[in-house]
């Protein structure tokens, strides 16, 4: 199993209130020396948490893709993830563009996730049509196809509902071919697209063992349709985290975390509610969850070390984690 570490970069995610590429970047530096496999960022213009009733102000946050490249320049060894970039917000060739230099910049350390949006105020007030999620999910697929053809080589001629191109070459090209996701809840439509054109799917935020093993045998439909050998579909979980060295001491991390969460976000949830899907308790109960998640073929699990994505308000839970649940692994 590898892991991955969700990097703060939002306003919410340090306890300061306060966010820089200094702050991503120094996390990024240290989950490389405590043995984390990857670092991810997400991709929104803003953040909000107005639909648990909290202050509907916006809340800041960096740029994925130029976060990842000041990252790029200060790590050696863990991939490089977007968790997931918004296909709406960029044009599918630009966004190649921009990914294929990244990923020269990193050394091909790039995995590169998709999604089709959900926030849609930033949609409104940035000036882009939210329209139907099956909308949003057809530009979705035309991104995709557009990364992989110019990806792959050229000249490229696409004529598609919004890109159209004729003879385009992307030069200089990735210096690894980008691991391709697409992020999601997994529909059946998202999965076929993950069978059919890309490495692999990712979810986030809360998932038992029990719920991923239905969508395990979803996968393997999507798979049989596209022709595609089920063993060679990738599979990744983002999953909250509160760890504690004993039960006592997880649960009042908890009651911690959950103190801290804005508005209702936490009405109704207590410790055994949280673990039943999360990546919580002690360390022997979370390896327990990492092997069941391990035997359903899931090859990265994404830590968000509290109960907010890419948030750090306790070092010391990223550094039990990395003490307690990657290094026993490491030496088995």
């Amino acid at each position: 199993m590898r892991f991955g570490l969700s990097l703060p970069h939002y306003g919410f995610s340090l306890p300061s209130g306060r966010i820089s590429v200094e702050d991503a970047a120094g996390w990024a530096i240290r989950a490389e020396e405590l043995g984390f496999d990857s670092v991810w960022v997400s991709d929104h213009f803003f953040y909000s948490f107005a639909r648990y009733g909290a202050d509907p102000t916006p809340i800041p946050s960096l740029e994925p893709l130029t976060t990842l490249a000041a990252i790029a320049t200060r790590t050696e060894r863990v991939r490089l993830g977007t968790l997931v970039l918004c296909a709406s917000f960029r044009p599918a060739p630009i966004l190649a563009k921009a990914a294929a230099t990244l990923d020269r910049l990193a050394g091909g350390r790039l995995d590169l996730g998709l999604g089709a949006g959900w926030l849609r105020e930033e949609f409104d007030a940035f000036g882009y049509r939210f329209g139907t999620a099956g909308e949003r999910y057809s530009i979705l697929e035309e991104t995709v196809e557009v990364l992989l053809a110019l990806f792959e080589g050229g000249p490229v001629t696409f004529d598609g509902p919004t890109v159209h191109l004729k003879d385009a070459v992307l030069q200089p090209r990735p210096e690894a071919l980008p691991a391709l996701w697409v992020g999601g809840k997994g529909g059946p439509r998202l999965l076929r697209l993950a069978a059919r054109r890309t490495d692999g799917w990712n979810v986030v935020w809360r998932m038992s063992p029990g719920a991923y093993s239905a969508k395990v045998d979803e996968i393997g439909r999507a798979c049989g349709e596209a022709g595609r050998d089920p063993s060679t579909f990738r599979r990744s979980i983002g999953l909250y985290s509160v760890i504690g060295e004993d039960g006592r001491a997880a649960q009042a991390a908890f009651e911690r975390a959950r103190a801290a969460a804005p508005g209702d976000a936490m009405a109704g949830e207590d410790f055994s509610s949280w673990r039943a899907d999360t990546l919580s308790g002690t360390p022997d109960e979370i390896l327990e969850r990492v092997a069941a998640f391990e035997d359903l073929g899931v090859e990265e699990l994404i830590v968000a070390p509290w109960v907010l994505p890419f948030a750090i308000h306790e070092p010391e839970q990223v550094e039990l984690f990395a003490e307690q649940v990657i290094r026993p692994l490491r030496k088995a």
